[in-house]
């Protein structure tokens, strides 16, 4: 019985949030709010555990960087970031 009563709030709280979401998104001019609104929508849709399919040198290259972290062949952002402007200029 416990448990009806926890499941039974749960889906009101659920129905809660959705009625005053959407009556935000019913109130809101904001048309930035509402396209990245969408796109958690759209991006939620999307399987979370999609296989993918590389290249042979994009596995190459995840292989590589397996390799450079084992070993420690690291470089802090900053470092790479002064490689960056010298190369650039």
């Amino acid at each position: 019985m416990h448990i009806s009563v926890n499941k039974k709030c749960m889906i009101t709280n659920l129905e809660v949030l959705k009625t005053r979401l959407i009556d935000r998104i019913l109130l809101t001019g904001n048309q930035t709010l509402l396209e990245t609104i969408d796109n958690i929508f759209t991006l939620s849709q999307n399987p979370v555990n999609e296989v993918l399919d590389f290249t042979s040198e994009q596995i190459e290259m995840l292989m590589m960087s397996k390799e450079d972290i084992k070993f420690n062949r690291l470089i802090i952002q900053e470092e790479l970031d002064k490689s960056d402007e010298k190369w650039l200029s």
